[in-house]
């Protein structure tokens, strides 16, 4: 059997022969000027992916650190540095080591999550609606919010579902890499050993419904095209892609087409653009392509040098491995994810885009200039030096998930409403 691609194992891909590849110019380095600054500052700039739990997790990792030598891209000082205001921390339950315990693993994350709220109150706090977002900024708090990433989660159980929503998850990516019993995924769509549903099985519209009903986002990031669809003829409310890009600048299965683009902004939802270089360069996802099969090779040589010696694995063997083969790989400028979202926003227009990192998802896979939180001002001052407006860049920085967020819960008290009168 093919072992599916995991998350930590996409981020990075093997070069042996870097002289090859295609290099780009070092960029200067991007200074964020005063007034760049000023329209940042103001702003509530909202996040709707960071694998940090991962981390809290399985490294014991502590958002409240401050030593210089780590690597991850979220940390509270960073949040600070880079005025980020909400982050929606993934739920994310590797589908092949977590068979049998889903949930369990889910619930775990979430437990992760709220040991960092608790263990920072002065400077973190939950969050579950757009009221308390706000709260967070005038408390000068970073507001933690939850999203599942993959529907595996709940183990095909609505009651599962409304649970977590009872714990706080306000969105839910409905498959991730994996096509789970009512999705498909984009992940393994043309995989013929998998079993696949043409899209959303009528169980799984079910599950959109309910999510409307409760007020939690549709995401509609790592599902497949005729998935995506069904869930826009589905949804009554606006869905969000928590983290992909344009596939009409980098032609991965993971983005979104113009015409996706155009129907998310008749739905009136809105795309969070993904940071991971893959999803946006096209120079380095077809590097990264080539050299795939070398890469997979060597986690999967390590993986079982580790299970003859009888010692443990875990998807942080993969991370160190690939953060070594991926470093032999040319950072892409950080012009490729400016296009990006300038992209979705000349073709869905400026209220549909935003931003949504994956940060601490995709190891050191960032363009150059953005090497954790602290740098988001950078992104403010590439779209000004662009022609937009301060009142643009308030939208794309998360006004624009503030609205969608809001309609959510209106149309959950609508249908709560309705439900109630029936």
């Amino acid at each position: 059997m093919i072992r599916k691609i995991t998350k930590r194992q996409i981020l990075a891909f093997a070069v042996l022969f870097p002289l090859a590849l295609p290099v780009h110019s070092q960029p200067t380095a991007t200074a964020v000027s005063p007034k760049a600054r000023q329209i940042h500052d103001s702003a509530i700039v909202i996040d709707t992916h960071a694998d940090t739990p991962q981390r809290f997790l399985d490294e014991n990792y502590d958002i409240g650190s401050t030593d210089p030598k780590d690597l991850g891209h979220i940390s509270l000082d960073k949040a600070k540095a880079g005025n980020l205001g909400a982050e929606f921390f993934s739920i994310w339950v590797e589908p092949e080591t977590n068979q049998g315990h889903f949930a369990r693993q889910t619930l775990d994350l979430i437990d992760a999550v709220y040991e960092q709220a608790a263990r920072h109150p002065d400077r973190m706090m939950m969050a579950f609606s757009v009221d308390d977002i706000e709260r967070a900024h005038k408390q000068k708090k970073l507001a933690a919010l939850m999203g599942i990433e993959g529907g595996h989660s709940i183990e095909n159980d609505v009651h599962l579902l409304r649970d977590f929503y009872r714990l706080g998850v306000r969105y839910m990516t409905l498959s991730w890499s994996n096509t789970n019993e009512w999705a498909d995924s984009s992940g393994d769509v043309n995989n013929p050993k998998v079993e696949h549903h043409n899209g959303l099985t009528d169980g799984g519209k079910q599950i959109v419904l309910e999510m409307n009903r409760l007020g939690m986002l549709v995401d509609i990031s790592h599902v497949a095209d005729k998935t995506f669809y069904d869930v826009i003829a589905t949804t009554k409310a606006p869905v969000i892609a928590s983290h992909s890009s344009a596939r009409a600048l980098t032609n991965h299965p993971r983005n979104m087409t113009d015409d996706m683009l155009r129907a998310v902004a008749k739905n009136g939802g809105v795309v969070q653009v993904n940071f991971y270089n893959a999803f946006i360069d096209q120079n380095y996802l077809n590097a990264a392509e080539a050299q795939s099969k070398d890469r997979e090779a060597a986690v999967k040589a390590d993986r079982e040098k580790r299970i003859a010696a009888g010692q443990p694995t875990s998807y942080l063997d993969a991370d160190r491995i690939e953060r070594e083969w991926g470093a032999k790989l040319p950072r892409p400028p950080l012009k490729s994810l400016i296009d990006h979202i300038d992209h979705i926003a000349k073709v869905a227009g400026v209220d549909h885009v935003g931003l949504g990192s994956d940060f601490d998802g995709v190891s050191g896979a960032t363009p150059e200039g953005i090497d954790s939180a602290a740098d988001l001002p950078k992104i403010t001052q590439a779209l000004l030096d662009r022609g937009y407006s301060a009142a643009d860049l308030h939208k794309i920085l998360g006004g624009n998930l503030m609205r969608v967020f809001r309609e959510a819960e209106r149309v959950s008290r609508a249908l709560q409403a309705n439900s109630a009168k029936n």
